[in-house]
């Protein structure tokens, strides 16, 4: 019930979490000496407006995944409605479950979604499906400040226990065996404009509609929760952008 809760809360939104058009192109632009047709996995597309974005930058081919059927659907409506159908091929599986061959992608992105599998196991796992001198970029929430407000620090510590700091996660990337390149925090409109702002408004339609339904409001109360929990501590925490390449050794 609470997961059908959550997709229902989630329906329609131009994004699954927080991120932007432009942090997209900022992520995009590290990328040095690219072949001409990209070959590209997308882990976690959602919806798929980081998909569409990049695919209006490139030559070549996006691969974009999600577990969620009506996501997937929405991106196909996106990219025909775009014109893209040809660069992006979606396909309906777990992160979990990815079985492709050696060395096969030029990039692998992953914007707010490398949480689910654990930000050293993905990087893990997926260093082997990456060309040599091929690219990895995610986006992972991360510490922003030590010595966050207790209130943040407790909550984020039921929330998303393993959130760790930037020069945490760029240790990560080292011992993972890639070359970190660069990182920078997706700014705060990139929380508000496309996600936050979004859920709120469909929270508010959502509370009429379920007016008389406990679990439904209890879950929408824990949404909210999380969006006030951003607007008091935002200097606290947020997205990370970490750009990486795996080492042609």
């Amino acid at each position: 019930m609470k997961m059908d809760i959550f997709f229902e809360i989630h329906k329609g939104l131009p994004r699954e979490g927080p991120g932007s058009n432009e942090a997209t192109r900022k992520a995009f632009s590290f990328l040095k000496n690219l072949p001409l047709n990209l070959h590209i996995l997308d882990v976690g597309c959602g919806p798929g407006m980081q998909t569409i974005e990049i695919a209006k930058m490139i030559k070549g081919k996006i691969i974009a995944l999600d577990t969620h059927k009506p996501f997937i659907d929405e991106l196909n409506r996106r990219a025909k409605m775009g014109g893209l159908q040809n660069k992006i091929e979606t396909i309906e599986i777990s992160m979990f479950s990815m079985d492709f061959e050696e060395e096969i992608f030029d990039i692998i992105w992953s914007e707010g979604a490398i949480y689910i599998i654990g930000f050293e196991r993905g990087l893990n796992e997926w260093l082997h499906l990456v060309k040599k001198d091929g690219y990895i970029v995610v986006s992972e929430l991360s510490w922003l400040k030590m010595n966050p407000p207790l209130e943040i620090k407790k909550y984020l510590e039921v929330e998303y226990p393993p959130i760790k700091s930037v020069e945490e996660n760029k240790q990560i990337i080292k011992k993972t065996g890639y070359r970190f390149l660069n990182s920078f925090i997706l700014p705060e409109s990139g929380w508000w404009d496309d996600y936050y702002i979004p859920l709120e408004n469909r929270i508010s339609l959502l509370r009429k509609k379920y007016h008389n339904n406990i679990e439904v409001n209890i879950t929408l109360d824990e949404t909210l929760e999380e969006i006030e929990m951003y607007r008091k501590y935002s200097k606290y925490y947020g997205y990370i952008f970490y750009i990486m390449q795996k080492p042609d050794i």
